[in-house]
C-alpha cells in the first residue's frame, strides 16, 4: 500500500476533551525511547488493573467493554471522535502511544495545537472536519465496523461505497506523513545548504574552528 493511502478500521471515541493524560497516562512518561508506548494507550479506560513499564498488553487484566479490546477494533487504524482532541499537556508520549498501536490517522471536528502539530513529526495524520460531518461519520460507524480510505494525495477521505469528504491539510505537513519524515530529516534535506554556510563561516572566521588551545 503507498504512503499516500491509509486504510484500515475505523475506532469511535464518542467524546470531547480527551486529553494527553487520557491518552497515556504521567506514570508511562518515564521511559527516555520514542517507542513502546501503544501497551499503555488509554491505559485508564482499557485495562481494569494498574500497569508498569516493564508490563505488556498481555500481562494485564482487560477491560471487555472498551472499543480496542474488541474485535476487530484491536487492529484499528483510524480513530474516529469529537471535539479538542489531545487537549492538556504537550506529552509527545501521546501521539507515540497511537502511534505505536498501530492508528495512522486521526479524525476529529478539533485538535489541541501542540498534539495536532506533533501527530505530523511522528507519522500520525490529524484530520479536521465539520462537526456536522463529524456526526455523520459517527452515524456511519457506531453499529457496526467500517473501514475508511484517506487519499493523502486527493485530500479525501472515502467513508462509504463512493461517499467521501474532503480535509485541509498543508502540503508541507502531508509530505511528512507521506515519507515518513521528522524534524532531524526535514532539517537534513537543506544538508547542502548547512554546508555551504559553515563552510563560509569557516572560511570568513577560522580562528572560531581552532581546537588547538
Amino acid at each position: 500500500m503507498s504512503n499516500s493511502i491509509i486504510t484500515g478500521i475505523v475506532a469511535t471515541f464518542d467524546r470531547d476533551n480527551i486529553d494527553t493524560d487520557q491518552i497515556i497516562p504521567t506514570e508511562y512518561l518515564k521511559s527516555i525511547k520514542k517507542f513502546g508506548f501503544g501497551d499503555f494507550l488509554f491505559d485508564g479506560w482499557r485495562y481494569l488493573d494498574e500497569g508498569r513499564l516493564d508490563m505488556t498488553a498481555d500481562d494485564r487484566s482487560k477491560n471487555n467493554d472498551f472499543i480496542l479490546n474488541k474485535e476487530p477494533y484491536t487492529n484499528a487504524k483510524i480513530l474516529l471522535t469529537r471535539d479538542n482532541f489531545g487537549c492538556g499537556s504537550s506529552r509527545e508520549h501521546a501521539v507515540w502511544a497511537l502511534r505505536d498501536f498501530g492508528f495512522k490517522s486521526v479524525i476529529a471536528s478539533s485538535f489541541g495545537d501542540i498534539f495536532y502539530n506533533n501527530c505530523f513529526k511522528n507519522s500520525v495524520l490529524p484530520i479536521k472536519l465539520s462537526k456536522e460531518q463529524i456526526n455523520h461519520l459517527f452515524e456511519v460507524s457506531n453499529f457496526a465496523p467500517v473501514s475508511f480510505e484517506i487519499d493523502l494525495l486527493k485530500k479525501e477521505l472515502k467513508y462509504k461505497d463512493d461517499s467521501s469528504y474532503m480535509f485541509d491539510v498543508k502540503d508541507s505537513l502531508l509530505d511528512r506523513i507521506i515519507n515518513n519524515l521528522d524534524d532531524v530529516d526535514m532539517t537534513l534535506k537543506h544538508k547542502k545548504h548547512i554546508q555551504a554556510f559553515e563552510q563560509k563561516r569557516r572560511n570568513q572566521r577560522p580562528w572560531l574552528f581552532d581546537y588547538s588551545n
